[in-house]
């Protein structure tokens, strides 16, 4: 559980109240989505509310089509039966269609928690039930004709019927079933006195019907699970990305936290190390140097020496941890200027050839001439190659040699590229050394303690250029370092000056004297 401190909360950055109740309800989604995914389709109550609401959904729909079917069936109906059955039928079709729209219209304005899926499940079968009897009785009103078409008319009427109640039903299954009984009921018995040798094929075709669409209604059902199934898979991926961003909006808020709080304790440590830092760098260095006379005890004076360099020492690294928290917040800011780069690689190589003499490292130099100036921080670039030129001199062993070039690149920039003989370093453990205090393997035990974060610094100054930071190395052959600057830094030269107007072309400069 993340700690919040009074600091944060009157900054405002602290955990919001809405934010966790935010994410508790993504939290829920979820979990409610991943059961219903792993339901069966009708053994959860969402997807059975999913289904009851597809059924009333569709049954409203329907109701304009049915009550023209009722209007044209009783119209055509005329010529056969009498109109005061035929109005009563109307009366009774009108009367089942608007009590089944009606209840499936009470079910979409209820909330969901409010449904109840088994009570509601069999308001829907008894409404079909209902609405498909009323279309059974169309036969008791064709007893007396005798018209063949009469028949036909009846028989297409009711196989329409079983056919649009697989359709419209066949998100719960057992409305389908209620509808189908009625009408295949009235089939058989109006087809009895057909059932001969000569007209079998006619009750034979109308029950192989009711049989299509009991598959047909299993078909449309299976279907309908399987979209409700990819919808709830797409929710799923909705809310799990939905989830996701609010982790990761919250691990950005914590390391923004943590970056403030790195940032605030660099600038007072800072502010407190170096106060005192500066003391005692300047008392050692007085009684290192015997200004007010010579200790009586010689150690005073070697205790002098290491506390002066246990300050250098101790001020170089708190200079290098505030640079490097500054490249890596993006507030190091470059005071750019024409920088000649083969310059200050030569000023960088002067100034610590006395330390390669001392280690009896030879330096090879090979920097091309009259290479123009680039537009970068003379500072940064300086310290990008005092820091590649103390490492290539610090790991390569006594008698070894570091090769320094500086030059053209194919693209028209310039490269620095210091080599050395020393122990290498590891493919694998390229990516430790450039980390923040990273120190390879060899490194630690052939050279002296370093704080591991130069090539960290010198990647970050060379990339603020726009430029590229490279290590090659091979283990007990040596390791280069190439820092790229792009073409686009290096300062072209000028463009020749007008050639000066011949003389004569200019108007003659007269003095007037006073009068």
């Amino acid at each position: 559980m993340s700690e919040v401190t009074a600091e944060m909360i009157e900054r405002g950055r602290g955990l919001d109240p809405e934010v966790a109740a935010h994410r508790r309800r993504i939290a829920a989604h979820v979990k409610e989505t991943r059961e219903r995914l792993t339901s069966s389709g009708t053994g959860h109550r969402a997807s059975d509310l999913e289904l009851l609401t597809l059924f009333a959904q569709s049954r409203m729909t329907s109701l304009p089509a049915l009550m023209l079917l009722s209007l044209a069936v009783a119209g055509m109906s005329s010529i056969w039966v009498p109109l005061p059955d035929l109005l009563i039928w109307l009366v009774l079709a009108g009367t089942s269609q608007l009590v089944a729209y009606q209840t499936a219209k009470k079910l979409l304005a209820l909330t969901e928690a409010d449904v109840l899926v088994r009570f509601w499940r069999r308001r829907f079968v008894i409404t079909e039930l209902l609405h498909s009897t009323v279309w059974a009785l169309l036969p008791l009103l064709y007893v007396h004709a005798t018209d063949p078409n009469a028949r036909t008319l009846v028989l297409f009427v009711l196989m329409l019927i079983a056919a649009l109640t697989s359709l419209f039903a066949a998100t719960v299954p057992l409305a389908v079933y209620a509808g189908l009984v009625p009408t295949t009921i009235a089939i058989v018995v109006f087809l009895r006195p057909l059932a001969d040798a000569h007209s079998w094929p006619l009750p034979l075709m109308a029950g192989g019907a009711q049989i299509f669409f009991v598959v047909l209604e299993q078909r449309l059902y299976s279907t309908t699970l399987s979209s409700l199934s990819f919808r709830l898979e797409k929710d799923m991926l909705i809310a799990e990305l939905e989830q996701a961003k609010s982790n990761s909006d919250e691990a950005r808020r914590r390391a923004e936290e943590a970056n403030l709080a790195k940032s605030r304790f660099l600038a007072t440590m800072s502010h407190e190390l170096r106060t005192p830092l500066n003391a005692i760098l300047g008392f050692s260095e007085v009684m290192k140097g015997e200004l007010f006379g010579q200790h009586i005890v010689p150690a005073y004076k070697e205790y002098s020496n290491d506390i002066h360099s246990s300050g250098q020492h101790l001020l170089m690294l708190i200079n290098e941890i505030l640079d490097l928290s500054r490249v890596e917040a993006g507030r190091y800011e470059l005071r750019e200027e024409p920088v000649a780069v083969a310059h200050v690689v030569e000023d960088c190589l002067h100034l610590l050839s006395l330390r390669a003499k001392k280690r009896d490292i030879t330096i090879k130099e090979a920097i091309e001439p009259a290479l123009p100036r680039i537009w970068g921080d003379e500072r940064a670039v300086r310290q990008v190659t005092l820091n590649l030129l103390t490492n290539a001199i610090k790991f390569t062993p006594q008698g070894g040699t570091v090769t320094v070039k500086c030059g053209w690149t194919q693209n028209g920039g310039q490269y620095i590229s210091i080599r050395d003989t020393g122990p290498g370093i590891p493919e694998h453990e390229i990516p430790i050394v450039m980390s923040s205090f990273g120190r390879g393997s060899l490194a630690q035990k052939n050279a002296d303690e370093g704080s591991g974060l130069g090539l960290p610094i010198v990647k970050g100054l060379v990339e603020l250029h726009g430029g590229t930071f490279t290590i090659k190395s091979e283990v007990r052959v040596g390791t280069e370092v190439i820092v790229v600057f792009p073409a686009e830094r290096v300062i072209n030269a000028l463009p020749p000056m007008a050639p000066d107007k011949p003389k004569g072309s200019e108007r003659p400069y007269r003095r007037r004297d006073a009068a």
